[in-house]
């Protein structure tokens, strides 16, 4: 029995209405023709059903009956029919009217569940769009629950998925606070274990289940992929029709295996990055560790000739003291790396002057820049608070960097500003530049550009430079200049502190 609604009383008070207004105009203007008042009642009949329910409509057709009866038959002014032929007439348009508004109310209701269905469709398709950009594999679970309370209306979304033994993982969410029973999800779950069949009027699978709980009704559908059960969705709040539930339940499915399959591929992925950073590194060092080792080993072996005078001795001991400092940035590379991976790296903050970061970092790079012109400009005197040891380690690379990258008879320029919070830091060779398709990749691990085949590393560099700037939430860029050369600029926050207040 559908419930009452307000709505209901203003409809029968519209057709009661209606037969009143026909009465009425009909004796006033004393129509003898019933035949005329009958079809105009069926009218008012007629449109009672297009716009209200069933009831109303039958409600309707019962107070027209007894106004055609009362005053338009004879004896008119009683509920009596003295002629037979009024009886028929009187029971056809009780029957007409009678059957034209079932037909009418039927179309109206098959109208209403046709609106139903396509706004079913709709949510449905926007639940499957909702799914399609869900890229976080962490939260995509306790998301989807949302989307599909959001999409359907619901005051209550579960997602049940089954672990080891009897345990759920229960994902949940909305404003009902409602407490499944373990053996009612264990019941759907089996009921969907079942051969699979379709109940064609209720248009379902098997393992639907209705459940109490929380002061709730409590819809429970399996959710399956193909014949297999994976979990169970539970959802209360606004009906859902029951075939809309099964697909609902499938969308579902299909998203936690795409779930799934995100999470297998991120980690094959990263397996395969793995790989291909171990064979870059092995290859890197295997090229890196063979020149200095080379070297060494020469300037060792001269080192015990008899005929070396002591200048040329000193030459192939400062050799191989320059290889022994080559390998131990190396080395010293490979730690910083892994630090940065395992987040180990860890900040410790002073209060230094600009220029001592930027004489720590040459002193770091001293044989790299011996002979070369580095001009540097300060034009900032203040006290600033930062790390200073990742600063300047940055700041070495990218010194390195520009000595080996342009020639040995141009200067370097280092300029040093505090601006907006931030030290800045920008280091412009004049060598070729980078070219377009380097730049996006330049901070990239292992990546060499192509003038990489002319100097000799690991690639290393510039992505240590990365990972140590963003420890102390500052950054690294690089450009190209107008007039020849690129420039790499460091920024890194900072507090500020006058000189006045240091003193």
């Amino acid at each position: 029995m559908l419930p009452f609604r307000k709505r209901d009383v203003r409809d029968a008070v519209a057709a009661a209405g209606g037969v009143a207004l026909v009465t009425g105009m009909y004796r006033w203007l004393n129509v003898p023709n019933a035949a005329t008042v009958a079809v105009t009642y069926l009218l008012v009949v007629l449109i009672a059903a297009a716009t209200a329910r069933l009831a109303v409509a039958v409600a309707a057709s019962a107070l027209a009956v007894l106004s055609f009866n009362f005053f338009f038959l004879p004896p008119v002014g009683r509920f009596t029919i003295a002629e037979p032929h009024n009886w028929i007439a009187l029971i056809v348009f009780l029957a007409v009217s009678l059957v034209a508004s079932n037909l009418s109310s039927v179309a109206r209701q098959r109208t209403v569940e046709a609106l139903e269905r396509r706004d079913e469709m709709v949510r449905l398709f926007d639940l499957s769009r909702d799914v399609l950009l869900t890229t976080d594999s962490r939260e995509a679970v306790q998301q989807l629950t949302r989307f599909v309370a959001r999409r359907f209306d619901l005051d209550y979304v579960a997602i049940a998925l089954p672990r080891d033994g009897r345990a759920w993982d229960l994902v949940t969410t909305g404003s009902l606070p409602i407490e499944l029973d373990r053996d009612q999800l264990a019941l759907a779950a089996g009921g969907a274990d079942r051969p699979l069949e379709f109940d064609a009027r209720e248009r379902t699978y098997a393992g639907h289940r209705t459940i109490a709980a929380g002061g709730a009704l409590v819809r429970i559908v399996p959710l399956r992929l193909g014949a297999k059960s994976i979990g169970v969705l539970a959802a209360a709040g606004r009906p859902v029709e029951a075939g809309s539930l099964d697909a609902l339940g499938g969308i579902v499915a299909i998203a936690i295996e795409r779930v799934q399959f995100l999470e297998e591929r991120k980690a094959a992925d990263l397996a395969r990055q793995s790989e291909a950073l171990k064979s870059a590194l092995l290859a890197s060092l295997a090229h890196d560790l063979r020149t200095p080792l080379t070297a060494i080993r020469v300037a060792a072996t001269n080192l015990q000739a008899s005929w070396l005078d002591e200048p040329q001795r000193r030459e192939q001991s400062q050799i191989v003291l320059a290889e022994v400092e080559r390998l131990t940035r190396l080395f010293d590379d490979i730690l910083d790396m892994a630090r940065i991976d395992a987040g180990a790296v860890s900040t410790e903050l002073q209060w230094v002057y600009p220029a001592q970061i930027v004489e720590s970092a040459r002193e770091q790079v001293e044989r790299a820049i011996a002979g070369r012109d580095v001009r540097v400009t300060v034009r900032s005197e203040t006290l600033v608070r930062l790390d200073p040891r990742l600063t300047a380690a940055g700041l070495s690379h990218l010194l390195d960097n520009a000595a080996k990258y342009s020639p040995a008879s141009q200067p370097i320029d280092v300029d040093v500003a505090v601006q907006n919070g931030e030290l800045l830091i920008a280091v412009r060779d004049h060598g070729a530049g980078v070219s377009a398709a380097d730049l996006p990749r330049l901070f990239e691990r292992f990546y060499r550009g192509a003038q990489a085949s002319r100097v000799s590393g690991t690639g290393m560099g510039l992505s240590i430079v990365r990972g140590l700037l963003a420890v102390e939430r500052g950054r690294v860029s690089a450009e190209n200049c107008a007039d020849g050369g690129a420039r790499f600029t460091i920024a890194v926050p900072v507090e500020q502190k006058p000189l006045e207040a240091a003193v």
